[in-house]
């Protein structure tokens, strides 16, 4: 029912339309109002209250099927249910039809019977001589008594009229031929015989009231005639007594006393109308529908149709009592089975349904209740397994978020590490990239202009990827900067005296003794002398950084090994002169090495081809090209290695 938003809310509007009719049409009741006034508030109000109902009604159908069981239940009473409801009602009806018509034709060909009885004993006196008709009908009219109680027999021969009883008024009707069956006479019925033969009439009449139909066939069923209403008029007057009519009060009809009795609680009452045509006795051409009805019982029609002793009809009859029974027991355990798999199969769809609840609720540690071993019971172990393992997953993308968290961090410590700028410089100037392929890198370039006014310079390549390379990369700054913050100075102001090569040791020993022995790491350290414009380097096992000298790019020498493998390693120094224009490119192998669908790496000729086409450009420019160059080349833009440039170039 609706709330508070009743008067207010747009989706009752035609309630309260309605509400507002049933108002009024209560005050113009109870205030005596004219009747035309409440017929117009009934009739709006009976036609929308059917159209809500209908509304309300097919809402609640919405609601009640709207579960998985309540739907199926539905569905199976359609499939199920209701195909039975209807054989049933069919072997009903047509049980009811059956013992019906039997019924009924046995009545009627017991009247045919008892109307040819009549017949035959009027062609008894038909063929008598005349002198011995008043004898004969004393004798058929005793004899008839018996089967046909107050019966009335009437013979005329010329002049002579002889009856029975002594004082029957019954006349021969006029006008009637030859007849054997049922006429009316002054609104009763009876059973009569008419024959007339040279110069002999005769005629024979039995009433046919309840008692003497009931009892044609004992203990069958109960009969009687009921008059359709049809007005006429009777040669005496309608309901006017015939004289002879016997008025024995044992021809009222006593409804009710005939009607056979049960003989179990499935021995229905059947009734049934028949609607003979009955000739009027006063106008034979005049026939007047009436209505036979027949109240029985199954039992009884059996009872009349087998009597007693079992027969063939009997045992059919037995056998399909037994087959109806089996019917009946196997419909119902069907509906019993359905509706427990039903319960089974539904109860399964409403534990997945809570479960999604659960889940959708963020909660998945709740499981589902496991029951057989059927397929509905794998699929409850399936969504088990799946809240598992999204329990699972869950806690792995919360730990990896986490994790992203510092990744994040350290990224933005590792940024700090990076040079921001180039040092301020007289003849040089510097620039450098690095572009991980993961969050964090394991290259590592420097450069810084020391306290004399030289420019120290460092490239590297940690071998390794992710955090632990990271860290190393920042151990190997930390080194390198402590060590050019203690003073590092070629001996005598000349670049070839052996403090480059010294520094770069003193790195590899310090790396190997506090670091574990798979962690190594490629370096090129170098010093550049501002007032010489000369450049003295030591390459760890770098890659060969690439001097542009004159307009003629060369590959500059590898002095010694990686640093942070072995514990005592000698390593050398040269020095090169670099003139105006002179460019300088040190890089890591995440440069030259990346390799096409082909398989062919990108390689340190395109990477010297590129910094000739380019060399007039700005440094920033070409480490821009470069950059850009190797993923058009790999055809991805995910990267497979750390990329790290750095480039000097000797201003004019």
């Amino acid at each position: 029912m609706p709330g508070r938003d009743f008067w207010t809310n747009q989706q009752w509007r035609l309630e309260r339309i309605l509400a507002l009719i049933v108002i009024l049409w209560a005050i113009f009741l109870l205030t005596s109002a004219p009747g035309w006034t409440t017929t117009l508030t009934g009739v709006p109000m009976f036609f929308l209250g059917m159209a809500l109902a209908f509304r309300w009604v097919r809402r609640g159908l919405r609601r009640t099927i709207w579960r998985l069981r309540n739907r199926l239940i539905v569905t199976y009473i359609f499939i199920g249910v209701v195909p039975v409801l209807l054989i049933v009602l069919l072997v009903g009806l047509g049980s009811y039809i059956i013992f019906g018509q039997v019924a009924d034709y046995l009545i009627n060909t017991e009247m045919q019977r008892r109307a040819e009885s009549l017949t035959a004993a009027a062609e008894g006196l038909i063929l008598a001589p005349p002198q011995s008709l008043d004898a004969r009908v004393d004798e058929v009219g005793k004899r008839l008594t018996r089967r046909f109680p107050h019966v009335e027999v009437v013979a005329v021969h010329g002049e002579k009229r002889y009856s029975w009883p002594d004082d029957s008024a019954l006349t021969s009707p006029a006008k009637w031929p030859d007849y054997s069956g049922l006429v009316q006479r002054n609104d009763r019925h009876f059973v009569m015989a008419h024959l007339k033969r040279e110069g002999t009439e005769v005629t024979l009449l039995a009433p046919m009231n309840s008692d003497i139909l009931s009892n044609m066939l004992p203990g069958m069923a109960e009969v009687q005639f009921f008059e359709l209403g049809v007005n006429k008029t009777l040669e005496h007057g309608p309901g006017t007594p015939v004289k002879g009519q016997n008025p024995d009060p044992d021809l009222t009809i006593r409804r009710g006393q005939h009607i056979p009795p049960k003989s179990n609680q499935f021995d229905f009452e059947v009734v049934w109308l028949s609607s003979p045509s009955v000739p009027d006795w006063f106008k034979p051409d005049e026939k007047h529908d009436a209505i036979l009805s027949i109240t029985t019982r199954p039992s009884a029609v059996v009872n009349v149709l087998f009597g007693t002793t079992f027969t063939i009809e009997q045992g059919s009859l037995l056998a399909f009592l037994i087959v109806a029974g089996i019917f009946l027991v196997v419909e119902t355990g069907s509906i019993i089975i359905g509706v427990s798999l039903t319960r089974t199969m539904t109860g399964a769809v409403h534990e997945l349904y809570e479960g999604t609840q659960h889940v959708t609720a963020g909660d998945f540690s709740h499981r589902i209740t496991l029951h057989g071993t059927d397929q509905l019971a794998d699929l409850g172990r399936s969504f088990n397994s799946m809240t598992e393992n999204l329990e699972r997953l869950i806690v792995v993308a919360k730990e990896k978020e986490r994790l992203q968290s510092e990744l994040e961090i350290a990224r933005g410590v590792q940024d700090q590490l990076f040079p921001k700028s180039a040092p301020a410089t007289k003849t040089i100037s510097l620039c450098g990239s690095c572009r991980p392929a993961r969050m964090v890198s394991g290259d590592y370039y420097d450069y810084l202009c020391l306290p004399d006014g030289n420019i120290a310079l460092a490239v590297g390549d940690v071998a390794g990827k992710g955090i632990a390379a990271a860290l190393l990369m920042a151990s190997i700054q930390s080194i390198m900067r402590t060590q050019l913050a203690a003073g590092v100075r070629p001996s005598n102001g000349c670049a070839g005296a052996g403090a480059v090569s010294k520094m770069v040791a003193e790195l590899n020993r310090q790396l190997y003794a506090n670091t574990s022995a798979e962690k190594y790491a490629t370096f090129c350290f170098g010093l550049y002398d501002e007032e010489r414009r000369s450049l003295t380097y030591t390459n760890a096992g770098h890659l060969p950084p690439i001097l542009v000298h004159g307009g003629t790019p060369q590959q500059l020498e590898v002095t010694g090994t990686v640093v942070g493998a072995f514990p005592h390693m000698a390593y050398e120094e040269r020095t090169i002169e670099m003139g105006p224009g002179d460019i300088l490119v040190a890089y890591t192998d995440g440069i030259v090495e990346p390799e096409n669908v082909y398989g062919e790496e990108f390689g340190v000729d395109r990477m010297m081809d590129l910094v000739m086409k380019y060399q007039t450009e700005s440094s920033d420019e070409i480490i821009v090209r470069i950059m850009e160059a190797v993923p058009h080349w790999t055809g991805s833009s995910e990267l497979s290695d750390d990329m790290t440039v750095v480039l000097a170039r000797r201003m004019k």
